[in-house]
């Protein structure tokens, strides 16, 4: 193979950018070769609008059996996404999916399994991974000069959504439709991004979740979780489509100094000796370990969804190493899905999380949604992120 053929599954906001530049030929050694969306509105435009090359598809089955493509992009519903991975990796494709991995982790961990069982490339769209300030964060800390982490702090608060934002959907919003809020919508790269750059996850936490606080919706809008570690560190996690103006701030804390990223920036500051051998050698009463701020190198431009796509490409054509492995979808929403289940059962929720309750509450939640469209009805063409 010298070129990776791409189809793209749903055609709705994010779906449409992926095509722009798979068309414009922004991504090396890749063509796109075929789109498919129910949506009978949709594939008559997609139809008008992409070149001649490209075969729009309206049947889901005669789009896998086409032989048109070699790897999928699925930028379709949350709930979709597991269910249509598999059945690329059934068909022996590649799969590229937009994030969330999924809405619960029950259904994530068996595309896990079906992507191990294919041997086919398997990534998710974490472009947040591409920021070179968040991959130096995380070589920071990989290299030990945090030390242990302690404390992760992180608020990201300027996802600020209206009413009408909400309004333009019925499906938005709804445990039915899109299956959370700004955990599942706005937050998925955060979560990812905090478990990542620290290679920690908790082993227990504790989360109060807002539905409706702010707006008029069923599911989450305003969240504040506290999670534990094994090593005693211990993380903050607070966010909102409630206010403004946001706050989007990062503080991560080891026993040898802190990193903090906020309007673009980082600064690092790193203690002359760690604060264990300090105590431990200080006899001088008041005193505090010397602390230098350090200009810390960062090279680099975000490539973002490009960048993953790009990456994704060469894996499957050289064997390169993927930014973001699908597999590892389930890591960060399992932290969302934590966050919901200690606010539904007003508890602490230990690590790994129960994941047959997680999916009997969230049943309960679609029961007596009152989403317009049900989840099985959710035209592929609307992507219902950010």
């Amino acid at each position: 193979m010298h070129q990776v053929r791409i189809g793209i599954i749903g055609v709705g906001s994010m779906g449409n950018s992926h095509a722009k530049y798979l068309q414009a030929n922004e991504i090396k050694d890749a063509s796109l070769t075929a789109v498919l969306d129910n949506s009978e509105e949709k594939v008559k435009w997609l139809k008008e609008n992409l070149k001649e090359s490209v075969k729009v598809f309206s049947d889901e089955d005669a789009f896998f059996e086409s032989g048109l493509v070699d790897a999928v992009i699925i930028a379709t519903p949350h709930y979709d996404h597991a269910s249509l991975a598999i059945k690329a990796f059934e068909y022996g494709l590649h799969v590229l999916s937009e994030k969330p991995a999924g809405v619960y982790t029950k259904q994530v961990r068996e595309m896990n399994e079906a992507a191990e069982k294919s041997g086919k490339v398997f990534s998710i769209m974490y472009n947040q991974r591409t920021n070179p300030l968040y991959q130096k964060v995380r070589d920071l800390i990989q290299a030990g000069e945090l030390g242990e982490i302690r404390r992760i702090n992180w608020l990201i608060t300027n996802w600020y959504r209206s009413q009408s934002y909400y309004d333009s959907g019925g499906w938005r919003a709804t445990w039915s439709g899109e299956g959370g809020g700004v955990l599942i919508n706005q937050c998925p790269h955060q979560l990812d991004l905090w478990q990542w750059m620290t290679g920690m996850m908790p082993t227990r936490m504790r989360a109060f979740c807002n539905f409706g606080k702010y707006r008029d919706i069923e599911v989450e809008d305003d969240v504040t979780a506290y999670a534990e570690y094994e090593n005693g560190a211990t993380g903050v996690f607070i966010t909102t489509t409630g206010e403004a103006p946001g706050t989007n701030r990062l503080e991560i804390t080891g026993d040898q100094g802190k990193v903090v990223i906020e309007n673009g920036e980082l600064d690092f500051w790193r203690l002359r000796v760690s604060e264990p051998q300090f105590n431990r050698e200080y006899k001088g009463g008041f005193g505090a370990p010397e602390c230098w701020k350090v200009d810390v190198p960062i090279s680099g431009a975000e490539t973002a969804h490009r960048g993953i796509t790009q990456n994704f490409v060469h894996a499957i054509l050289e064997g390169a190493s993927l930014i973001a492995h699908g597999e590892e979808g389930i890591k960060g929403l399992m932290l969302s899905n934590a966050m919901h289940l200690s606010t539904w059962t007003d508890d602490w929720v230990e690590f790994p999380l129960d994941e047959n309750l997680y999916y009997e509450l969230l049943q309960e939640k679609i029961a007596s949604s009152t989403s317009d469209k049900c989840t099985k009805s959710i035209p592929l063409n609307v992507e219902g992120t950010h």
